[in-house]
């Protein structure tokens, strides 16, 4: 949540010669829907099982860049497809560095609070670290952790890149 895997997954998959995918930007499209529209109307279990469906199909393919929601790994059914079929790759921020980097960000569903209101950065930060709390034993369960506050986007692709063509086996 947070973490740069929007801008950092298609500059990785370019540096590859790979393809990139966002697992919520292909929800998305295949809804025709935003993902808070999709949340709101249609509710999160029906966005969870797009992703899956949408997970298994893309997981078929090779030479690819997946950048993932936040909450698509706490699935077993997700997080087995991912573990199968290439590399986790957390990358970590710090409950502050989301709050600033969500700030402004109104198309986050499991940030927005109920109702009108615009909420505190009390709320907000409460709900980023009981996200991060919930979803920690699944992310750091990666094939590679990199921490994204203190990296540059440069540094965090060349260590992610060398990373897999080290490990290419898989």
């Amino acid at each position: 949540m947070a973490s740069g895997k929007s801008t950092i997954g298609p500059i990785l998959a370019n540096t590859l010669g790979w393809d990139h995918y966002d697992l919520d930007k292909e929800i998305e499209k295949t809804a025709g829907k935003k993902v808070t529209e999709i949340f709101n109307t249609l509710g999160e279990p029906y966005f969870r099982k797009i992703e899956t469906s949408l997970l298994k199909e893309l997981s078929q393919k090779n030479k690819l860049i997946i950048s993932l929601g936040g909450g698509t790994i706490a699935d077993p059914v997700n997080y087995k497809i991912i573990k199968t079929s290439g590399y986790l790759i957390y990358l970590k921020s710090s409950p502050e560095m989301a709050y600033k980097r969500l700030v402004f960000k109104r198309d986050r569903p499991n940030i927005l609070l109920d109702g009108d209101k615009e909420p505190t950065k009390e709320q907000i930060m409460e709900r980023i670290n009981l996200l991060l709390e919930q979803r920690k034993k699944y992310y750091e369960k990666a094939d590679y952790i990199l921490d994204t506050d203190t990296e540059s986007v440069g540094k965090t692709v060349d260590k992610i890149s060398k990373f897999i063509r080290s490990n290419r086996a898989k």
